[in-house]
């Protein structure tokens, strides 16, 4: 970007009048044609040109600046007719309409991305900040894209949060790095930084720009481009050596002594390397202000980002007004001299919405209360009993916290707590003194969990069908552990539980554990009354409802797969749901093996309904499929890769039910707020149940929003659902109450969803894949583990090679829950 301003207004201003737009990337966009021979021409550009004092590593001295290649070069031309009619509804959604809207995009980001650092669609400004610790602070930052509807096009503005590098000296940020008190000297491998922690630091910081000042005071020696750093150094500077050109050896600290006259304060910590292979000392390096911070949030960190980015419906919505005047479009040349017209004077645009009836939930016969109309997403369990409550035949309890803080009367209140709310939703439990066993995490958990089991049976005759587990807090590794104990080597429920969570607890607690263990051990918490959803449980066309999602790997992990899941029902009250994890090529987004997972779906619901439901047709004659995760630019791809391949599982199974293909969207930055607060629920948001299908939705395709969910913190996010494909020709009321039921049905809670439960569930089973992997096979999950290129498809194998299945026991339950 800075390149290209620097063209434009300092080397060539006689040839770029009117200035043309850049993306940022490899596209630049203009209202007239430059003159250029042959429609291209390549153009010298330098940031600038200070006379450089280098620096060891490099033994260039007093170099020119370095100089960029800008080539432009014509590739088309935008007529806004096609724009005019696509809007119309005349006009096909093509890429000539793409690259149209594309541009108008590009014009309205140029302004404020020239002055702002910034990603695709957001930019950021230090006028609201929060410091989080740990070298990083927060800005406020605004959304905004160009999107079309029927027949206007709209500008779509959000407030965002970025994620910056703290500015100032690089050493104060490499000790808040580590929070381990303010001593240069724990950055010194000779007094004891370990190569891990060395590995971590360099990570987190590889990619900044710094300046480095190594003279004294002024700004001789102090390069005005800044440098990027690549790594850190293995060593500190005083043993760190270089050879010189005039012969002989000398260590960076020496060099900055003599060079500069600048003997270092802390000799004996690590340099940073930059990009042309220069050693420069921490200490002489400053972060440049505005930088974005693009890999993953420190787990640790993530709290602090949610505070910030939190904002009540009203307090979202007049931060969106502030952040009019930063984004200016009034004031911009460049919306000017494209003949944009912004309309921001009327503040948000006012649509139309309707708010659906929530379906009536049926619980248990002998419930005081067998049925229930949620109120604003919520509802609640007193006095009604699980649809089809599970049997805990034998259980057992195994501890991993501390004696000394999970004590004896602490399991004792736990059980009782637990067996206490068993009894209110009607699961039986024939087991009421289950075995009690206090381990050490250090030890091999598998072992553990089996030395209980063989107890168990050996005692009572009968091994467990469900191991609760009692866990410290940051217990992730044995958490993953149990589950690939319980889902993938034996087949038995597990449930694990934090300690400081049951000392104590209210019976409400254990209440909703209830809701998880039921369905894991086969039951059934609730299912929507037939007459409320009429498409899902007309007898005449039984229907598999199916959601699909992949999830992938953090950016600048290499060498870490995507993994794939698959959730279907099996019931005809779709309500039991099974599921189906794989594992594929990296950042791949379609689904290779959906013909396998989609035929062992449907053969699980051919075989749960003819040989449990005992229905005469046990073939499904629709199939609704939820797609998650997909972008707009990859709609067509799910046409043409995964809807053959439910059609050929179809095939294989000798079924052929009508197929409805829809994607639901949250990763989008379109927000409803009530007009008058009588129209929101108690926490400011529109009411659950809200849906949009005019004013604001696509000219040609069948899209809506729908905000499912009762409003908890902050400003709720709208499911967008785009009908992709449609053999079963439902109506648009149809599919809107047929998915806002599905938001119910999700079994973990008593309120209705965000997005429809198999959704929902296929974005835990992909969230879950990594408990498919043995744990002491020492393979390295975390999200900021990496491999170099050359091992990263090697690596990749690996993990598909180890990637163990699901216990047979574990198809017909919902051991994700």
């Amino acid at each position: 970007m800075e390149l290209i301003v620097k063209l434009q207004e300092r080397d060539h201003p006689e040839i770029f009048t009117p200035r043309g737009v850049y993306d940022g990337r490899k596209n630049m966009f203009s209202v007239k044609r430059f003159p250029f021979e042959n429609d291209t021409r390549t153009f010298d550009v330098t940031l600038s040109d200070p006379n450089v004092q280098d620096s060891p590593g490099r033994a260039a001295v007093g170099r020119g600046p370095k100089i960029y290649k800008i080539k432009l070069t014509k590739v088309a031309e935008i007529n806004p007719e096609v724009l005019s009619r696509f809007l119309e509804g005349s006009q096909s959604h093509d890429n000539t309409v793409l690259t149209a809207i594309t541009a108008l995009n590009v014009v309205v980001r140029m302004e404020p991305t020239k002055n702002y650092p910034f990603n695709v669609r957001s930019f950021f400004t230090p006028r609201e900040q929060k410091d989080i610790g740990g070298g990083l602070v927060l800005w406020r930052g605004y959304f905004q894209s160009v999107r079309p509807a029927i027949g206007k096009m709209l500008i779509n503005i959000d407030i965002s949060t970025g994620t910056m590098y703290k500015e100032g000296p690089l050493l104060n940020i490499c000790l808040e790095f580590f929070n381990r008190g303010n001593d240069p000297n724990i950055l010194a491998p000779a007094r004891g930084l370990p190569e891990r922690e060395r590995l971590r630091l360099q990570r987190f910081i590889s990619g900044v720009r710094v300046m480095t000042n190594a003279a004294n005071q002024g700004q001789q020696g102090r390069t005005r481009t800044p440098r990027v750093v690549k790594k850190l150094s293995s060593a500190g500077a005083n043993s760190l050596s270089f050879t010189m050109r005039e012969g002989g050896t000398m260590t960076v600290a020496q060099y900055f002594a003599r060079t500069y006259n600048r003997p270092l304060q802390h000799p004996a910590i690590l340099c940073v390397e930059v990009g042309n292979g220069a050693l420069i000392p921490i200490e002489l390096c400053t972060v440049v202000p505005g930088q974005i911070m693009r890999k993953q949030v420190p787990p640790e960190k993530t709290k602090d980002v949610l505070e910030f980015a939190t904002k009540k419906p009203a307090d979202r919505l007049a931060s969106i007004r502030n952040g009019l005047g930063v984004l200016s479009y009034g004031q911009s040349e460049y919306v000017r001299q494209f003949g944009l017209h912004v309309k921001d004077t009327g503040g948000p645009l006012s649509v139309n919405a309707r708010v659906l009836n929530p379906p009536t939930l049926k619980y248990g016969q002998n419930s005081k209360q067998p049925t229930i109309v949620p109120r604003d997403g919520a509802w609640n369990m007193i006095d009604k009993k699980f649809f089809q409550p599970a049997t805990i035949k034998a259980w057992v309890v195994v501890v991993y916290e501390r004696q000394n803080r999970f004590r004896d009367e602490n399991a004792k209140d736990m059980i009782a707590g637990l067996l206490e709310a068993c009894a209110a939703v009607g699961i039986v439990v024939q087991d009421k003194q289950p075995l009690v066993f206090w381990e050490n995490a250090q030890g091999t958990i598998a072992d553990h969990l089996r030395k209980a089991g063989l107890a168990c049976n050996q005692k009572k005759g009968v091994f467990p069908n469900l191991i609760v587990a009692v866990l410290p807090e940051q217990a992730t590794d044995i958490y993953t552990a149990i589950k690939h104990f319980g889902d993938v080597s034996t087949g038995v429920a597990t449930q694990c539980l934090k300690s400081q969570k049951c000392t104590r607890a209210k019976q409400q607690y254990y209440a909703n554990v209830c809701l998880k263990i039921n369905v894991k051990l086969g039951g059934i918490n609730t299912i929507p009354d037939a007459r409320s959803v009429s498409i899902l449980t007309d007898p005449h066309n039984p229907t598999i409802v199916m959601g699909a999602d992949v999830i992938h790997p953090a950016a600048h992990s290499e060498g870490r797969p995507s993994f794939t899941s698959l959730v279907a029902n099996v019931d005809s009250d779709t309500a039991k749901y099974i599921a189906d994890c794989r594992v594929q090529t990296s950042r791949q987004e379609m689904i290779d093996d959906l013909e396998d997972m989609a035929t062992h779906m449907i053969d699980m619901y051919i075989n749960y309904r003819r040989n449990v439901e005992k229905k005469p047709n046990p073939q499904p004659k629709r199939i609704i499929f939820y797609r998650d995760g997909v972008s707009e630019g990859q709609f067509r791809q799910v046409l043409e890769h995964e809807l053959p391949q439910i059609k050929k599982a179809c095939a294989k199974m000798k079924v052929d039910p009508k197929i409805t293909v829809i994607v639901v969207g949250k990763r989008h930055h379109v927000r409803f707020f009530p007009k008058r607060p009588d129209e929101a629920d108690r926490s400011g948001n529109c009411r659950a149940g809200t849906v949009i299908d005019r004013d604001i939705v696509h000219p040609l395709e069948m899209d809506f929003y729908l905000q499912s969910h009762g409003g908890l913190l902050g400003t709720s996010r709208p499911a967008h659902y785009n009908v992709l494909y449609d053999d079963n020709r439902l109506t648009a009321d149809g599919i809107q109450q047929l998915s806002f039921a599905l938001c119910h049905v999700y079994a973990r809670s008593t309120r209705s969803v965000s997005i429809p439960a198999p959704v929902y569930y296929a974005d835990i089973v992909c969230s879950r894949a990594k408990n498919h992997y043995d744990p002491g096979a020492n393979l390295d999950l975390t999200e900021t583990g990496t491999a170099d290129d050359a091992h990263a498809s090697e690596q990749l194998e690996v993990f598909k090679n180890n990637f163990k299945p699901l216990h047979r026991n574990m198809q017909f339950l919902m051991y994700f829950s």
